[in-house]
């Protein structure tokens, strides 16, 4: 039976319904600034990545609203092309890091490249927007990333003003505990997969089955070899066939353990003078 998630799955959309209610306080607060509507897709076309229960979650949905067809080919055929491109650009990253760039400048490279999100339709139009990450939900709002503050390009938010900002890595710690916690959970073979981050793409074409989750089965299970039987007890009273002591006493427990001391006669007979 494939593991349930439904309980983390819920957690995971508590977690979305808060980032939601906080969008929403922030554009209640600055009205005007927050443009984000139908048809602006900038956002989908940013880069970032998903922890373990967010790229889970995201898969699942992606199965259940697209069965197999051409609509669910399409996106799966975007996906893969997207993911070569991350590929590509987190190569990119790790040769100019091990050329002694900077993190910091790494990170503002990567924040311009533009890779169009395999979920965004030709309409312009998020085709799982109900079950975005919470990353999408809270792109249009000042966020705080690593102790600075950024906006979206096409907000009305003036660099240097003070505004409401939310701190989401306190979001995404939290996505990480409860990834961490999910896997903990598990069977499984690969005790360090919640700490994954994989971008949208890789989560639409990855399969989390068993086999990608490493939940043991019956071979991988260590089978310990059969206790050795136990003799039966000679009965009290009989008499041991080696060496004719009474079944069950010292002397003869002492045979049947090896422990028998045998003292031999010396040369006229009588016991060594060892024995004496």
């Amino acid at each position: 039976m494939p593991p349930d998630f439904s309980p983390a799955f819920a957690r995971y959309e508590a977690i979305a319904a808060e980032a939601d209610a906080v969008f929403a306080k922030v554009a209640a607060a600055c009205p005007g600034m927050v443009t984000c509507g139908q048809g602006c897709s900038d956002c989908c076309h940013a880069l970032f990545d998903l922890t373990f229960i967010e790229a889970l979650y995201l898969n699942h949905r992606f199965n259940e609203a697209f069965p197999p067809g051409p609509a669910r080919d399409a996106i799966l055929e975007r996906a893969n092309a997207a993911d070569r491109e991350h590929y590509k650009l987190k190569r990119k990253a790790f040769r100019a890091s091990q050329n002694g760039v900077s993190t910091a400048e790494i990170l503002a490279d990567i924040a311009r490249e533009r890779i169009r999100c395999p979920l965004l339709g030709e309409d312009d139009r998020c085709v799982l927007y109900a079950f975005r990450p919470v990353t999408c939900r809270l792109y249009g709002v000042p966020q705080e990333v690593g102790g600075e503050t950024h906006i979206c390009g096409k907000a009305g938010f003036e660099p240097g003003g003070r505004y409401p900002t939310v701190k989401i890595e306190k979001l995404q710690d939290r996505l990480m505990e409860l990834s961490q916690e999910v896997v903990a959970a598990l069977p499984t073979k690969q005790p360090l997969m919640g700490d994954i981050l994989v971008p949208v793409s890789l989560a639409l074409i990855t399969d989390y089955d068993d086999e990608y989750l490493g939940i043991f089965t019956e071979d991988d299970l260590v089978r310990l070899p059969p206790a050795p039987a136990t003799p039966p007890a000679a009965p009290l009273g009989a008499s041991c066939g080696s060496c004719g002591e009474q079944a069950g006493s010292s002397a003869c427990a002492s045979c049947a353990s090896g422990q028998t001391t045998w003292v031999l006669p010396g040369p006229d007979g009588a016991p060594g003078d060892d024995d004496k």
